[in-house]
């Protein structure tokens, strides 16, 4: 997969390091935004009952 993503990718080398970079931030900062927002959401709920 990694290989196909390299082969993928325009230009010299140096411009595609800097894309994976670029496109690794992007996933990482869609995680952090919205994915593991709503998980968090649907695996814990915040339902506390004290008796």
């Amino acid at each position: 997969m990694y290989g196909a993503l390299w082969r993928v990718l325009p230009g010299p080398v140096w411009l595609r390091i800097i894309l994976l970079l670029l496109l690794a931030t992007a996933v990482v900062f869609a995680l952090f935004t919205w994915v593991f927002p709503w998980v968090d959401g649907v695996l814990n709920p915040i339902n506390v009952t004290v008796e």
